[in-house]
């Protein structure tokens, strides 16, 4: 666990981070991109530390990868690629820079460094971990296959570098239903987000899916009253939902996709109002960008997204703190597992 105390006093000790508005206003071209959702005074607090982070990252020749579940501060004041997994995955092969500093969840660094053994991949909090890739192991895996014989395994990149070992190649929730339908065989083995899978057994009738019976605990929270009762306190709202949310929420909802086509959907249907059914800094990341949609509720936190912040962005570039490393043995295959996802998701695209 990070030392809070001694960190704060370091970082103090070398940056200038007190709250600052005549720095505040010097950056605000940067939150003019997220003013909707960040008053003034709390741009006053956050802009010290993303000047600081902003510089260093010059200085350390280091980019940062943040996923769509990030805080403003971070998704708009210091990342260098923004995306959903997937885009992440494909993104961390493209860069140039010898950090990489993961903001996201402990698999999605693992990931990274698998994709870039040679380069140094900073985790901010390792303590970031998901609940949904901590539902399933290798043995998982060799269970599953053990019930269902020659059948392979296809598991959400929401896993540990153990299981993309164990797996026959990855998926995202926006290639998901593609990678099935792309497998040989009757049946599939989709790990570890039972919802997922079910919710791709309706776009992919013509296979037998089995799943792993995990599910992510910010979605799984989602019910279908909920969104009936938000339907009729606003008529003519649109509601979109992620994937990992169960088939009855789905079901519920004007459209389903990963975040990045949430995004998408967003952008080119402009609904006057629309409710996210996913994780709360969604809509806050893209709010600005549609002023003229107005967000409503309900959102679900992850508690693991949110042990990322910019002081510990900034504390683990300032000490170089927080790499992580992937046994080479276990590196290989899952690399394997992750490039064909990467792979196959271009073939199919093209």
């Amino acid at each position: 666990m990070l030392d809070v105390t001694t960190i704060r006093a370091e970082l103090a000790a070398h940056y200038d981070l007190a709250p600052s508005v005549d720095l505040a206003r010097d950056m605000a071209h940067i939150h003019a991109r997220m003013d909707r959702v960040m008053p003034f005074p709390d741009w006053a607090m956050a802009a010290p530390y993303v000047a600081a982070i902003n510089r260093l990252k010059a200085e350390r020749g280091a980019v940062v990868l943040a996923h769509n579940y990030m805080t403003p501060d971070i998704y708009h004041g210091i990342a260098d690629v923004v995306g959903d997994s997937l885009q992440l995955a494909i993104e961390a092969t493209r860069v140039d820079a010898d950090i990489i500093v993961q903001c996201g969840v402990h698999f999605m660094a693992e990931t990274s460094k698998i994709l870039n053994p040679a380069k140094t991949v900073l985790m901010p909090d390792m303590e970031a971990g998901c609940s949904l890739a901590e539902s399933i192991t290798a043995e998982g895996i060799a269970q599953m296959r053990a019930q269902y014989p020659g059948a392979p395994v296809v598991s959400y990149v929401n896993t540990t570098a153990a299981v993309k070992a164990a797996s026959d190649i990855c998926c995202t929730s926006s290639n998901a239903a593609q990678i099935v339908a792309a497998m040989p065989g009757d049946t599939v083995i989709m790990t570890p987000d039972k919802w997922l899978a079910q919710n791709v057994a309706k776009q992919v009738p013509q296979k037998r899916i089995v799943w792993w019976d995990g599910a992510c605990i910010v979605h799984e929270r989602f019910t279908p009253q909920d969104l009936r009762d938000f339907r009729g306190w606003y008529p003519g709202l649109k509601i979109i939902a992620h994937p990992e949310c169960p088939p009855d929420v789905v079901a519920e909802a004007d459209f389903a996709g990963s975040t990045a086509h949430i995004i998408d959907w967003v952008g080119r249907e402009r609904p006057r109002q629309a409710m996210l059914v996913t994780e709360c800094s969604m809509a806050a990341n893209i709010s600005d960008a549609h002023p003229e949609v107005e967000f409503l509720g309900p959102c679900n936190m992850c508690p693991y997204m949110k042990k990322i912040t910019l002081e510990k962005v900034l504390w683990s570039l300032h000490s170089m703190t927080g790499q992580v490393e992937v046994d080479p043995a276990i590196a290989a295959p899952a690399r394997r597992a992750v490039q064909r996802m990467i792979d196959l998701s271009r073939q199919l695209a093209a």
